[in-house]
């Protein structure tokens, strides 16, 4: 067997648990989960007490055990509970408390797999009581399980290997109720700050979420995505099947590959290319194309380990950026590389961010954590994703940002998704302990 399939069968090893279904019962799941965390917070708080200290709120709800609480029961619940605690745990420290987004980070590689009484539920809903007669064969185990769906491999009648993305039932219709009940245990536990007003975040993390769960339109984003990666040899992305495909189903060939994280055994060299061509794929998409897969989960990567072709899996998180937006990205891009601070706050407030005053600290301050989250574009030659302290100097600086309250808001929403796929790349090239000649490649849209 070749390591691509040893790789294929691990993932087919996936838990069973029915997904909650109806905003009732899920609102009620969440109103749980406050409970139990406000009562390991009580408990662990009077434990302290007792010892003489005077615990913090927050030090009081960001123990292990409410670490796990929050993150066993949003995986369960998978659905917009569960990606909006992926979605946070991507901050790279400019929005929430680091310990909020360690704890969520668990949700970026768990989930848990509906049971066969609600897959036969899903696919009755696709094709209709005879859906078995769709498929020359059904592989009723999973491959793959996520917060919206899960993937199971079949076989056309023609013979070929399909893909089978299936959508849990119900999580569509509780996309808002979802948002709204865990926004607020956040915001009654503290951990949102109080002085930023997330309302727009939510909102569009709503939106975003629905468009997700709309495979249709996953179905032309792959389109769209072979229409210019198509003749790329470097990249393998999946053959839609639109006659399968159906609003809650995305028939798609299907295609072999390794986790990206077997390339670390490669060479230098070799984890030096594939590296530069997702980072180089990133700036097209959204330089060339406006439109960018903004989920960084590494799953949604694989490599080809004999061949070294990389695998391009999951387009539900594509978001499509106005030409506004890429202009003035780039202008703060151009700007940062110059190291022309004036023309960076002219740039960040066309983006969205507020800025501050002329000359003040606030807009100093802004300044560097922007000058930081692309120092790897900034970086002459091959930036050393794997010898870069970068993260940490952002975190240090974020808490420094943190003080200026009455100044300080959310990110624009396009900053924070693109900013998502940002960190997500940083930390896969760093994984990979690769090097990326950003700047060469960014110069080329300026």
């Amino acid at each position: 067997m070749s390591e691509d399939s040893d790789n294929e069968v691990g993932r087919a090893k996936t838990r069973s648990r029915a997904v909650p279904t109806g905003r009732t019962g899920r609102a009620l799941r969440v109103a749980g989960l406050a409970g139990r965390v406000a009562g390991s917070m009580l408990a662990e708080g009077t434990r302290q007490w007792r010892a003489g200290k005077r615990p913090r709120k927050r030090d009081l709800l960001l123990t292990p055990d409410n670490a796990r609480r929050v993150a066993d029961q949003l995986s369960e619940m998978r659905g917009a509970a569960m990606k909006l605690g992926q979605i946070l745990s991507m901050d790279n420290g400019e929005f929430l408390p680091r310990e909020l987004a360690d704890i969520l980070a668990r949700l970026r590689s768990e989930a848990t797999a509906m049971p066969e009484a609600q897959l036969e539920t899903a696919l009755r809903s696709a094709y209709g009581k005879q859906w078995r007669r769709e498929f020359a064969e059904f592989d009723p185990n999973p491959i793959a399980a996520a917060s919206i769906g899960q993937v199971h491999r079949a076989v056309s009648h023609e013979g070929e290997e399909l893909a089978l993305k299936i959508q849990y039932p119900g999580i569509a219709d509780s996309i808002d109720s979802d948002i709204d009940n865990i926004a607020y245990v956040l915001r009654v536990a503290n951990v949102l700050p109080a002085h930023v007003d997330v309302g727009p975040l939510l909102e569009d993390a709503k939106r975003q979420l629905k468009d997700e769960a709309d495979y249709l339109l996953e179905a032309g984003y792959l389109e769209d995505f072979h229409r210019v990666l198509g003749d790329d040899e470097r990249f393998v992305l999946p053959q839609l099947h639109r006659e399968l495909t159906r609003g809650n189903v995305l028939a798609m060939s299907y295609e072999s590959g390794g986790p990206m994280e077997s390339l670390a055994r490669k060479p230098r060299a070799e984890r030096d290319r594939v590296m530069s061509a997702l980072v180089g794929l990133m700036v097209t998409e959204l330089f060339d194309l406006h439109m960018v897969q903004t989920d960084p989960n590494f799953a949604n990567y694989q490599y080809r380990y004999a061949s070294g072709e990389i695998v391009l899996l999951d387009f539900g998180a594509t978001r499509r950026f106005d030409e506004g937006f890429v202009d003035s990205y780039r202008e703060l891009a151009g700007a940062a590389i110059d190291g022309d601070k004036d023309a960076m706050a002219d740039a960040a407030e066309k983006v969205g961010y507020a800025v501050g005053d002329e000359d003040g600290e606030y807009r100093a301050l802004l300044l560097e954590l922007l000058l930081l989250v692309l120092e790897p574009l900034r970086h002459e030659g091959p930036y050393d994703f794997g010898a870069s302290d970068m993260p940490a100097r952002l975190a240090a600086l974020a808490q420094q940002a943190a003080t200026y309250a009455d100044f300080w808001h959310a990110p624009p929403t396009d900053v924070v998704y693109f900013h998502r796929k940002v960190g997500g790349m940083f930390l896969l090239a760093n994984r990979m302990d690769a090097r990326v000649d950003a700047n060469a490649l960014m110069v080329e849209r300026l």
